[in-house]
């Protein structure tokens, strides 16, 4: 086994915990929507984070040469996937029919999800920068990578629930035009 597979074999199952978690509180949510409306606030930032973690195996891989078994790797490592997976589980409260709308959960918490997602991803950038593996500064990336930044910052500082909707919807489109656009 290398060091990058013992290191990933936590980080892997950690970020699959966390896809699970954001799956199972989906699940949980549409079983009860014949008493609970979901509501696009909560599906936009479920649908945002689900892309947001997947994303975080291909860094992975990116960095599979690069990461050297260490006491400072596992334990940054783990802090950033713990606070992903804390922020994943707010999205979705434990027994949804306690709501009677979960865009009322979404109010309550999205600060805090958006707040962890942030900082998960502001960590994933400085390792990117310490491993010297950003990617070029060019429009692609400006827009792709960094744009990132200040519109999960505006959406969550706004109070706007049209403001937020569309800093998610955004979010979300970054993935397949990601894709789409290489």
């Amino acid at each position: 086994m290398t060091g990058f597979e013992f290191i990933f074999s936590l980080f892997g199952l950690l970020l699959g915990l966390a896809l699970a978690e954001g799956l199972g509180g989906l699940s949980k949510a549409i079983k009860a929507s014949n008493k609970v409306r979901i509501g696009w606030s909560t599906a936009l930032l479920g649908v945002f984070v689900s892309c947001d973690v997947v994303t975080y195996w291909m860094y992975g891989w990116a960095f599979r040469d690069r990461l050297d078994l260490s006491w400072a790797v596992m334990f940054g490592g783990f802090v950033v996937t713990a606070v992903y997976y804390v922020s994943v589980s707010l999205i979705f409260p434990n027994d949804p029919e306690e709501w009677r709308d979960l865009d009322a959960h979404f109010v309550q918490h999205r600060r805090k999800v958006l707040s962890g997602i942030l900082f998960a991803n502001a960590a994933l950038y400085a390792a990117t920068y310490a491993l010297d593996l950003l990617p070029e500064f060019n429009l692609r990336n400006a827009i792709l990578s960094w744009s990132f930044f200040p519109v999960t910052a505006l959406a969550i500082a706004a109070n706007s629930r049209k403001i937020i909707v569309a800093c998610l919807t955004w979010l979300i489109a970054l993935y397949p035009l990601s894709a789409a656009w290489s």
